[in-house]
């Protein structure tokens, strides 16, 4: 028997329930926000159905946001059934962030605005992500971000997040001088005592898995399994409108799983299914290519060699995506890739193939989705979640603070 899946329920509004206790007013002012941010559009009367906070409270709340510049209201709709609504919106320049990623080829910095709409971005490549010099060139990168606004807007950038490996230096093609810097630089430190704005560090992968929650149209998976072939591959989990980040941030790490390979041996599933992977058997197969430009590739003279990657690599990952998919209940997938989107999707499709020919009983598989941002993902991901923190979420903190 197929089970059927409930309905789908927006996690953001089941998040959205207000309090009405007077003491938790801040609490009530971020799940009125959340309403409204993942909602554009609503009435007083929906915030208020939806919260279930009374109407005056929800005025009051309204009144408060808009003076904060949080919030804007559009024209009153006429012609319905009632009284004339007023339809309430994110104001976008009510807030804005930096989102860092800093990865193994290449680093990553965009501006975002409260509405997480990307205002500008800053790409670099390197050998090796540098422990000595990478807080000065984001904080260089950050500084030219932040001159497009203007002082008024800039006084409202607060925030950086940084999304970063588990263990950036842990992997080859790091100096080994680099890794004992890497262990001592605390970069979320040092890059608020050079940039000034509060710093936060994330796991690439949950950043990136953050990003696409954000990114789906409503209603929104409340669960879903989501990985990114970057130069390793980044994972991340939302289950029941949560993202399951771990005890130290670096839960999901699903790339490292175990797998074996036709007759190989055991290997990480990233040996096979990465862009790392990809390179290494260009170059043995005797190409030049220059590693992260992919639109500098000779992908036509590169087509055995990537044709053979996909299909290897969709054969890994459906063997990932059903093992994880035993522990995690969840029917939805999201597969993305830092390569171009034609071969992002190629990919996608020879997953679902592999997942239908896997030996499994009684097995109905996920769908898999490509995702929204390929290698924005993790800087974006980065900045929507010091911005949903700061001005959303609601935490044990905001309830008796």
């Amino acid at each position: 028997m197929k089970l059927v899946s409930p309905p789908a329920i927006d996690p953001f509004n089941a998040g959205g329930r207000g309090l009405q206790h007077q003491g938790l007013r801040r609490a009530n002012e971020r799940a009125v926000l959340t309403l409204i941010g993942f909602n554009n559009g609503l009435s007083n009367a929906d915030i208020a159905r939806l919260s279930g906070l009374a109407p005056q409270t929800v005025s009051a709340i309204l009144a408060n946001l808009q003076e904060a510049g949080l919030i804007e209201r559009g024209p009153v709709l006429r012609g319905r059934r009632g009284q004339p609504a007023t339809p309430i919106f994110l104001r976008a320049e009510g807030a804005f962030s930096i989102g860092v990623e800093v990865g193994w080829r290449r680093a990553e910095v965009v501006l975002l605005d409260l509405a997480a709409k990307v205002r500008s971005s800053r790409r670099w490549h390197y050998d090796y992500p540098n422990a000595t010099s990478i807080a000065g060139e984001i904080t260089f990168a950050v500084e030219g971000l932040l001159q497009a606004l203007s002082a008024e807007q800039r006084a409202l950038a607060r925030t950086i997040g940084i999304a970063l490996p588990s263990d950036i230096a842990g992997y080859g093609g790091i100096p080994d001088e680099q890794r004992a810097l890497w262990a001592e630089l605390d970069l979320s430190r040092e890059l608020e005592r050079r940039t000034g704005l509060e710093a936060s560090l994330f796991n690439d992968g949950n950043a990136a898995c953050w990003s696409e929650l954000i990114a789906f149209s409503r209603p929104r998976p409340g669960n879903f399994i989501y990985f990114l072939v970057s130069h390793y591959i980044a994972a991340g989990i939302v289950g029941e409108g949560t993202l399951w980040e771990g005890p130290s941030g670096k839960s999901a790490n699903l790339g490292s799983m175990l797998v074996r390979h036709r007759d190989g041996p055991l290997q990480q599933a990233y040996h096979i299914a990465s862009v790392s992977a990809l390179e290494a058997r260009l170059a043995q197969a005797g190409h030049r290519f220059t590693s992260g430009l992919w639109e500098t590739w000779d992908w036509e003279a590169f087509a055995p060699v990537v044709d053979q990657w996909i299909a290897d690599s969709g054969n890994i990952l459906a063997r990932v995506m059903f093992n994880t998919s035993m522990v995690i209940e969840t029917d939805l997938v999201v597969l993305d890739t830092i390569l171009p989107n034609w071969l992002s999707a190629r990919l996608v499709e020879k997953v679902k193939e592999e997942l239908r020919e896997l030996p499994v009983a009684s097995f109905t598989p996920p769908q898999v989705r490509l995702g929204h941002l390929g290698p924005l993902a993790p800087a974006v991901g980065a900045a929507e979640l010091t911005l949903y923190r700061r001005y959303f979420s609601r935490t044990l903190a905001d309830l008796v603070g």
